[in-house]
């Protein structure tokens, strides 16, 4: 206690010069200093969680029972295509080839920032890769329209969530016995992303890869246990997580901030089947209003820079991701090729200079 006795030491120093007693000094203690760093810290994370709040949307989510579903105007969500409503689960394609259907929401979503849980199920009597093709969560600006990816058209704008289950690029290398390498091949199903502006083509060959923000794989298919999908849009930041090991945890699947979405665009969710098939089932629905406190600076910038068009501010950077990825094969390839290449030529200079040595080495003996 060397600070107690410190304070002991100055106070019957001072002592001797002053008639008046000095206030007794506590004695410093290590451990209340830490405890209270333990609490403002505690308070520091209480003080951020308490930064959002999050409130259920009834007008904006499905859930059992699926009251008025497809057969009333009333009702917030309407059905297309094969879709149909039963008492478990709004069933967007039945176990059958070449379906297509969706379940899309009536009204446009106003919300700044909003959470979307989906309860989901993927099943069928197809084995592995013997399935097909996967479903999707939207919110786009357009509703209700027929198209090749996963139900819905091409070309859309706003945002894509697929869970694809049937790899098309890898059965489309394989019809041409091209291999892939460890660095392209991916595990389906598989989540992944992507957000449209309007021009922008789903590559269906490549299982969407020139344009997916980012992914993971996800084993989705004739599971016991319930699967879900969440996709959180917060201060223009981009969550997409999975709980599909029936832990009732999330795990994450992709993360990506810049991601520019407009207000008012509508949600759905649709499937298709080709000459695979599955069911494709959306047990609920529910969309969350997150509240976040902005600071005055940020409202104003946020106001000042109106989103009109869904763009992502690093998709270039990504796109860049990607294409460095696909020449590091290359670059791989010429590395060893030219490699090669230098030690047979060292190894032939070698041999000259050794018959030249030894040829040499013999003419001093004669």
């Amino acid at each position: 206690m060397a600070a107690a006795s410190s304070s002991e030491h100055c106070r019957d120093s001072k002592s001797s010069f002053s008639p008046t007693p000095w206030p007794k000094i506590m004695p410093f203690k290590p451990h209340w200093t830490f405890a209270f760093l333990i609490l403002a810290v505690c308070r520091c994370f209480a003080d951020s969680d308490h930064e959002m709040e999050e409130f259920l949307k009834r007008e904006y989510s499905l859930s059992k029972p699926y009251q008025g579903v497809g057969s009333s105007g009333s009702s917030h969500w309407e059905l297309m295509g094969d879709a149909m409503v039963t008492t478990e689960q709004v069933r967007l394609t039945p176990d059958m080839q070449s379906r297509q259907g969706a379940v899309w929401s009536r009204m446009p979503c106003h919300l700044k920032d909003w959470e979307m849980q989906v309860h989901f199920k993927i099943h069928g009597q197809g084995k592995k890769n013997l399935n097909g093709d996967g479903l999707a969560i939207w919110y786009t600006k357009e509703r209700m329209q027929k198209g090749p990816v996963f139900g819905n058209m091409d070309n859309f704008t706003g945002l894509g969530v697929f869970v694809d289950t049937y790899p098309n690029e890898e059965k489309h290398i394989e019809a041409q016995k091209k291999r892939y390498t460890p660095r392209t091949q991916r595990i389906f199903p598989f989540v992944l992303a992507m957000v449209g502006n309007g021009t922008i083509s789903y590559d269906h060959e490549r299982d969407g890869r020139p344009t997916e923000l980012g992914g993971c794989n996800a084993m989705v298919r004739n599971l016991k246990h319930d699967t879900f999908l969440f996709i959180r849009y917060i201060r223009r930041r981009l969550t997409v997580m999975i709980d599909i090991d029936g832990q009732h945890e999330w795990r994450d699947c992709l993360d990506i901030p810049g991601v520019r979405l407009p207000q008012g665009y509508y949600f759905g969710a649709s499937a298709i089947t080709g000459d695979l098939s599955d069911n494709h089932d959306i047990i609920s629905l529910k969309l969350y209003q997150l509240t976040v406190l902005r600071s005055p600076k940020e409202e104003q910038e946020e106001s000042e820079d109106e989103i009109t068009i869904p763009s992502v501010d690093n998709m270039d950077l990504l796109r860049m991701g990607d294409t460095e990825e696909g020449m590091s094969g290359i670059a791989i390839f010429f590395t060893v090729l030219f490699s090669m290449l230098g030690c047979i030529f060292l190894i032939v200079i070698g041999l000259v200079v050794y018959s030249h040595w030894n040829e040499s080495r013999r003419k001093r003996f004669y």
